[in-house]
């Protein structure tokens, strides 16, 4: 059976050991209206939904969805819990303060063949913002299992890069 938003939600608050009530006077709301969202009789108003992210520390997209975003959480996963290197994906974002776009996403596997030949990665280190990533070091966080957000960082221009490992 689909987790519906209202099971989300009462399973959320479950979680934070919270009652209906507490939930409610957080947000203010009714705990009636708590109520039915839980039994899925109505949603919440679409203005209440950063709130309850925040009180649940979850984004948006998590409650609305149940899907955790692999670019928002940083966890270490048990080795018995990992993926294969050769499942993953190395993700890069770069915004720039003049508007420029770059995405970059490239197999953990071409990661670890680059870092262990000494391959260079032109289309990383053409891009000034990503010239001094060190690659060994991600890859050996990897194979320790960490997965996630693993940097994000702005700078004065207003350039933002963000590298993760899905």
């Amino acid at each position: 059976m689909e987790e519906t938003l209202g099971r989300r939600i009462a399973n959320l608050r479950r979680a934070a050991a919270m009652t209906q009530d507490e939930l409610a006077e957080k947000v203010g709301i009714s705990a009636q209206a708590v109520s039915k969202w839980e039994n899925d009789q109505t949603c919440p108003d679409i203005t209440l939904l950063p709130s309850l992210a925040k009180i649940f520390g979850v984004t948006v997209d998590e409650l609305l969805s149940g899907k955790q975003a692999a670019e928002t959480h940083v966890q270490v996963l048990p080795e018995n819990q990992r993926k294969d290197i050769r499942d993953m994906m190395l993700r890069m974002k770069v915004d720039t303060g003049d508007g420029d776009k770059v995405r970059i996403s490239v197999p953990m596997a071409l990661v670890q063949v680059a870092v262990e030949t000494g391959m260079a990665m032109p289309q990383v280190s053409g891009n000034a913002a990503l010239q001094n990533i060190d690659f060994a070091q991600i890859l050996a966080m990897v194979e320790k299992g960490v997965m996630g957000n693993l940097m994000e960082v702005e700078v004065s221009d207003g350039t933002t890069v963000h590298i993760y490992v899905e």
